[in-house]
């Protein structure tokens, strides 16, 4: 883009007479004056005087309200004319909780964006997931966000390059592939648009805190997120949860390999001393450097807000007792859709540590061999290897192993299919339809593969026994009538009483090996 364009056209969509996140645009405007933290990457002020836009909180001086328009995304300004701010960096915003939050069509493509689609399968491959055609998406997205597909895709492209830039010492020819560019000068030319820096002049502008001595092979990057981070929640789930071979867990990190597009991967997150959250990554393809942070965001809430949710949770005199005890509480995620649909199901009404167990095993006679940063490793078994050999492996009641085994057949072939884009009451559906799912396990992966922060599990053992401890009914029926008024954080509640349940006190007690617990578990 060698000039400046004016900003807003026909299909520039501006926040100035939309609401987003419930805000108007006066709501909008205090908070640029109060420079709040929390809304960051929920929307940028593009500044027509000066031709930028930043981040709510950027500590410039707060332009006049007259200069002022608001966009739902970076994108978005960046089509409209304007380049970001070198101050506030708005592309190092954590992402917007919104696109968790709705499940319409926009907030779907927004998370299948995130996860490298259009990189992988350009927009013809989005639109055929989402269910429409191309240039219909294009237009609707567009209409909404100011900016199409593409343009959120070159977007999210930018923002991989901006990490790689600063957080690692990678030529930049691999920045440039790794981040999705098709060439060396597309790479430039992107990023001299959107930063007003060359490559090189963003890199030396990194912060001397933020940059490590390289390991080989290794990249080390900054996850931004909004606090507080219960973290000692976070890392507890994920010991107590840990596939042995597959992750490996301890009371401040969490490391696993996964299968990624373009081979085999592996990470690890973990919280610094600085209370900053990192990402560790060794890929096969650095082109899978965009996939594997969004995944890593989703299994541990990054983009939610939690100082939104706990505020709501708080106006409710049984729950302002957990919520002080557990500011930000999170709701983990999942790392592969598939693979979190075989976990649910083999722990149905067993415990935690008998899932594990039987999880391990599983991994342990139909997992893939790798190589980790530590040695040897395991990835999670393909659906294909689970359909033919899940058979010699599996225990316990035969019919709960035919529909493992009927899960994966369908997943492995394609009948079945989950993604962070689905749509919630579609996914539901499908997986409701197959044999051996019912409620709780159909409920608890829409909670897990997309995000949803609105579902509520009234069958789950643990929920109830949290409820009781909190003074809430304990009772399936009871306690979904009183949950209703939670909406729409509902998936946060459970997560309060999962710690609230005497039987996971475990889960927030850092041991080496975790205690076992009883799961909870739907009956059908």
């Amino acid at each position: 883009m060698s000039d400046f364009r004016q900003p807003m056209s026909a299909l520039h969509v501006r926040l100035d007479d939309v609401s987003i996140s419930g805000l108007s645009f006066d709501e909008r405007y205090r908070v640029i004056q109060s420079r709040d933290p929390r809304f960051d990457g929920q929307f940028v002020t593009a500044v027509r005087s000066t031709g930028i836009y930043c981040r709510p909180s950027c500590p410039a001086r707060t332009p006049k309200e007259t200069n002022v328009s608001f966009y739902a995304t970076s994108a978005a300004a960046h089509e409209a004319g304007y380049r970001a701010c070198k101050r506030c960096l708005p592309e190092a915003a954590p992402g917007s909780p919104e696109w968790n939050l709705r499940g319409d069509v926009t907030a779907r493509a927004m998370r299948l964006i995130a996860d490298g689609v259009v990189e992988r399968e350009g927009v013809p491959g989005l639109a055929a997931r989402l269910g429409y055609s191309p240039r219909h998406l294009t237009r609707q997205i567009t209409a909404e966000l100011g900016a199409g597909p593409l343009a959120l895709s070159r977007a999210h492209r930018a923002h991989t390059a901006r990490m790689l830039l600063v957080g690692t010492d990678l030529p930049a020819s691999d920045v440039a592939f790794s981040a999705g560019f098709s060439s060396v000068r597309q790479f430039n030319d992107t990023v001299r648009e959107v930063f007003g820096l060359s490559p090189i002049e963003l890199r030396a502008r990194r912060r001397i805190a933020d940059h490590h001595d390289p390991v080989p092979g290794l990249i080390d990057l900054v996850l931004p997120h909004r606090g507080p981070l219960d973290a000692v929640g976070l890392f507890g789930w994920m010991q107590a949860h840990a596939v042995a071979g597959v992750e490996t867990t301890s009371p401040t990190a969490f490391a696993r390999t996964l299968r990624l597009p373009g081979g085999p991967g592996w990470f690890e997150v973990r919280v610094d001393d600085a209370g900053r959250v990192r990402l560790r990554a060794r890929l096969s393809r650095l082109a899978d450097l965009g996939a594997i942070v969004a995944r890593a965001r989703r299994m541990f809430d990054l983009d939610a807000d939690p100082l939104a949710v706990d505020q709501s949770l708080s106006q409710h005199p049984e729950l302002a007792p957990l919520v002080a005890r557990i500011p930000g509480v999170r709701v983990p995620g999942a790392a592969d859709p598939h693979e979190m649909l075989i976990r649910a199901m083999i722990g149905q009404q067993i415990s935690v540590a008998a899932a594990r167990t039987a999880l391990t095993r599983l991994a342990d006679a139909l997992g893939e061999r790798t190589t980790g940063p530590e040695g040897d490793a395991l990835q999670f078994p393909t659906m294909a290897a689970i359909a033919e050999r899940g058979h010699e492996v599996l225990r316990g009641p035969a019919a709960r192993v035919r529909a493992v085994i009927g899960a994966a057949t369908a997943l492995a072939a394609g009948d079945l299919d989950l993604s962070p884009g689905d749509d919630a009451a579609e996914q539901r559906a499908a997986l409701m339809a197959m044999p051996g799912i019912g409620p709780w396990t159909a409920d608890y992966v829409g909670m897990r593969v997309l995000g949803d922060p609105d579902v509520f599990l009234p069958g789950d053992v643990a929920a109830r026994a949290g409820a009781a401890a909190a003074g809430l009914p304990a009772d399936p029926a009871g306690l979904t009538a009183w949950a209703a008024r939670t909406a729409p954080w509902r998936s946060y509640l459970m997560a309060h009483l999962w710690y609230a349940a005497p039987v996971t006190a475990s889960w927030r007690t850092p041991t080496p090996t975790p205690t076992p617990t009883t799961s909870p578990k739907e009956r059908s």
